[in-house]
C-alpha cells in the first residue's frame, strides 16, 4: 500500500506518481513549500481585507461572495487537473477564496455583532491553533500518518462528501437536515466531528509534503501542495465557523 494518501483531492498519490522525475528543474523542499505557503496566506488576507472593508462601507458583498466561491473552485478544478500551472494559478485561487471568506466573515460578524462580539476574530484563533496543535502533533510524532490513519481519515473526509452533496440534492427539493444547521446538541456534536476530520486531514496534509521532497518531487509541486495545505485550511475555516454560529444560535 502505497504512503501517498491524502482525504485532500489536491493530495493524492496519482498527483505525486505523474510529478516525479521531471528533467531540468529543480526539486521541492518542505521550505520551499512553507514559503510559498505564507505566500498564499498573503494573498487570502489581502482580498479578504478588501472584501470585509468594502462590506463595512455599506456595499453589498453577496455577488463578490458567490464570485470568489465559483471562481475559487473552477480554479481550484483546474489545478488539480493541471498541476503544472500551480505556480501561476495557485495565488489566483487564494485572491479568490479571500474575496468569499472576506464576504461570508463580514456578513457573519454584523449578524452576531450582539449576540456573538468577536466570533470571527475566534474562528481564525481557532483555525491557526487547530494548524499550528495538528503540525506540532506531526512533526513530534505523537499522532503517526500510518496507513491505518490515512485510510480511516480518507474514508472519513469521502463519507462527509457524500453527505453534503446528498443535503444539497435534498435542499433543492425543500428537504432540509436539521442538525446540519441548527445549533441542537446533535449539531453541535456534528460540527465538532467534522472540525475534527478537516483537522486530521492537516496531518496527512503535512505527511504529504515531507513525503513529495524526500522523493524529489519538481519545484512546481511545491506550489501545488501549498495550494492543497490552503484548500484544507480554508475548509478548517469554515467548519469552525459554522460550529461558532450554532453555538451563538443556542445564546438567543
Amino acid at each position: 500500500m502505497s504512503i501517498f494518501r491524502s482525504g485532500n483531492p489536491t493530495l493524492n498519490e496519482k498527483a505525486f506518481q505523474n510529478s516525479l522525475s521531471v528533467p531540468g528543474e529543480g526539486v521541492m523542499t518542505e521550505r520551499g513549500t512553507l514559503n510559498k505557503f505564507f505566500f498564499l496566506s498573503l494573498m487570502v488576507m489581502a482580498s479578504a481585507s478588501f472584501t470585509w472593508s468594502a462590506f463595512a462601507q455599506g456595499k453589498d458583498v453577496t455577488s463578490w461572495a458567490i464570485g470568489g466561491a465559483i471562481g475559487g473552485i473552477i480554479v481550484a478544478f483546474i489545478i488539480i487537473f493541471k498541476k503544472e500551472w500551480a505556480a501561476y494559478l495557485a495565488p489566483v485561487y487564494g485572491l479568490l477564496e479571500g474575496v468569499f471568506l472576506g464576504a461570508i466573515s463580514a456578513v457573519v460578524n454584523a449578524a452576531f455583532a450582539k449576540s456573538y462580539p468577536g466570533i470571527i476574530t475566534q474562528a481564525v484563533l481557532l483555525t491557526f491553533g487547530t494548524v499550528i496543535a495538528m503540525f506540532g502533533l506531526y512533526r513530534f510524532r505523537i499522532i503517526k500518518a500510518t496507513e491505518k490513519f490515512k485510510a480511516i481519515v480518507v474514508t472519513a473526509t469521502a463519507g462527509i462528501a457524500i453527505f453534503y452533496l446528498l443535503a444539497m440534492v435534498l435542499r433543492m427539493f425543500s428537504i432540509d437536515i436539521p442538525f446540519l444547521h441548527e445549533g441542537s446538541t446533535m449539531g453541535i456534536v456534528f460540527s465538532l466531528v467534522i472540525v475534527g476530520i478537516a483537522a486530521l486531514n492537516l496531518i496527512l496534509d503535512f505527511d504529504m509534503i515531507e513525503q513529495g521532497a524526500a522523493m524529489g518531487a519538481p519545484k512546481y509541486m511545491e506550489w501545488y501542495c501549498s495550494f492543497g495545505l490552503l484548500v484544507t485550511i480554508v475548509w478548517l475555516y469554515l467548519e469552525i465557523l459554522k460550529l461558532l454560529i450554532k453555538i451563538a444560535g443556542r445564546r438567543n
